[in-house]
């Protein structure tokens, strides 16, 4: 493989030990990984791609998704109820998906993250209607080119067992776990460089029995994989454990072995303070999703108390059902703008939550590989072009990508590559995935990713510009 040398940022965001900013820094990628850091780096084999006027981070890393819920953004009904209202509102028109419903919504999904930066996406996918399978948006990830996170989640507890979701989409705890080692036996790479890592993920506490959950703990430390749910999430959330199971949602992670560095749990808003110092010593991961939890009306996780108590946290867009973009970028802003609405103007600062983006969601997915822009790191990262109007008057670039903008990368590179999350999605194409997703019957392959990393209309005009020689 040709080398690649990234060259003239105006900063180089490393994310390193240090947190060193490098003015004018180049970056020098071989295979795949991240060989040398720093200014000059001579080169002359080399790939060359100029950041001139641009500030390149490290990839993005999202740690919570439904993108099964791309299809049913802003649906009538769902638009004002909290958590449990919406979900049944939600539930009757998800029990009409099937594998190409599936395959379609992820492809959607994992453009418009990619076109924000992100190179990691975790996804919860826990209902299977009509022959639906995990493979549908494992094998939809690889086409777009992004890392992959799936999680094989689960619901058994249906109404008439006194669950919330339907009976028509909950399965038997036997099927479940038997397609929890089908998945991970197929698809989990364990190894450095992964591009598809399987989780496990019953839905939540109230669509599943204590028993699944115990069981599926056990299975994940077995097979060496990480667990995932949602925990804590609203007011309803925190008066249904204590009235199920007769304690709090942390105690009821502990009791079942639902605490751990291999373990994160989503939202976590209304953690107590005794919740999140277990979290913080056991290294437990959290999933902020501050979109969601503003649209739900579910309130402010309490993020800044969660990190000065040690406690993993990383970013997530959570479903597009409830948030409804999946735009990473813009939750690392409403992130470090909630931590200041709680608790002042420097409760959190750009950079920090720029942090949690990157190195914490590396850190929460078990990433040790990824996070940072470093030698010996895989080379997963953004260029952000800094020369448009949103960042027009912007003093300080790296803070100014948080809170001005852009929005949009100009390229993304995976691996060191931008042959396939590192392009942007076609006009034409997107518009027609657009189509397929208000149709009766959507077509897989039908989002495509094509040229470099660009807003679509700009395409034409900017292929050349994005891979000008160095000085």
């Amino acid at each position: 493989m040709t080398d690649l040398l990234i060259c003239n940022a105006d900063v180089l965001v490393t994310m390193n030990a240090a947190r060193q900013e490098i003015a004018g820094g180049d970056l020098l990628i071989r295979d795949g990984v991240i060989v040398q850091a720093g200014l000059g780096i001579v080169a002359p084999d080399a790939q060359r791609v100029e950041a001139r006027g641009c500030v390149v981070t490290p990839g993005l890393i999202n740690t919570h998704h439904h993108l099964y819920q791309t299809l049913t953004r802003a649906v009538p009904g769902g638009q004002d109820a909290l958590l449990f209202g919406w979900l049944k509102r939600l539930y009757p028109i998800w029990a009409r998906f099937g594998p190409e419903e599936m395959f379609v919504s992820a492809q959607t999904g994992l453009a418009e993250l990619a076109l924000s930066g992100v190179t990691l996406s975790s996804d919860h996918l826990y209902l299977y209607p009509n022959g639906a399978r995990l493979d549908d948006t494992i094998h939809a990830a690889a086409e777009i080119g992004l890392r992959f996170h799936p999680t094989r989640g689960a619901m058994s507890i249906g109404e008439s067992a006194g669950g919330l979701p339907p009976d028509n989409l909950v399965e038997s705890e036997a099927a479940i776990l038997a397609d929890m080692i089908r998945v991970v036996d197929a698809f989990h790479d364990p190894l450095p460089g992964a591009m598809c890592r399987v989780g496990l993920a019953p839905c939540s506490p109230f669509s599943v029995s204590r028993d699944l959950m115990r069981d599926t703990a056990l299975l994940a430390r077995d097979k060496g994989v990480m667990l995932h749910t949602h925990l804590a999430e609203n007011d309803e959330d925190i008066a249904y454990s204590e009235a199920k199971f007769g304690c709090r949602p942390g105690q009821y992670a502990e009791d079942l072995g639902w605490t751990g560095p291999d373990v994160w749990h989503a939202h976590c808003v209304k953690l107590n303070s005794t919740e999140i110092e277990l979290f913080g010593r056991s290294c437990t991961g959290v999933s902020h999703c501050p979109c969601s939890n503003c649209r739900l009306g579910s309130g402010i996780a309490p993020i800044r108390t969660m990190r000065d108590r040690r406690v993993n946290v990383a970013l997530g867009v959570d479903g597009s059902a409830s948030n409804d973009a999946g735009n990473l970028l813009g939750e690392a802003r409403m992130a470090m703008f909630l931590q200041r609405v709680a608790g002042g103007a420097d409760a959190m600062s750009a950079r920090e939550v720029l942090e949690i983006a990157t190195l914490g969601g590396a850190r929460v997915l078990g990433r040790s590989d990824l996070g940072s822009l470093e030698p010996g790191k895989r080379a997963d990262l953004a260029i952000w072009d800094m020369s448009g109007i949103e960042a027009a008057g912007a003093w300080d670039p790296v803070a100014g990508l948080v809170l001005c903008g852009p929005t949009r990368v100009r390229d993304l590179f995976v691996e060191g590559s931008a042959s396939g999350a590192g392009r942007a999605v076609d006009d034409d194409r997107s518009s027609e995935a657009r189509r397929t997703a208000t149709a009766s019957g959507p077509k897989p392959g039908r989002v495509r990713i094509s040229g470099p990393m660009q807003a679509p209309r700009l395409l034409a005009n900017s292929r050349k510009s994005s891979r000008i020689p160095c000085a």
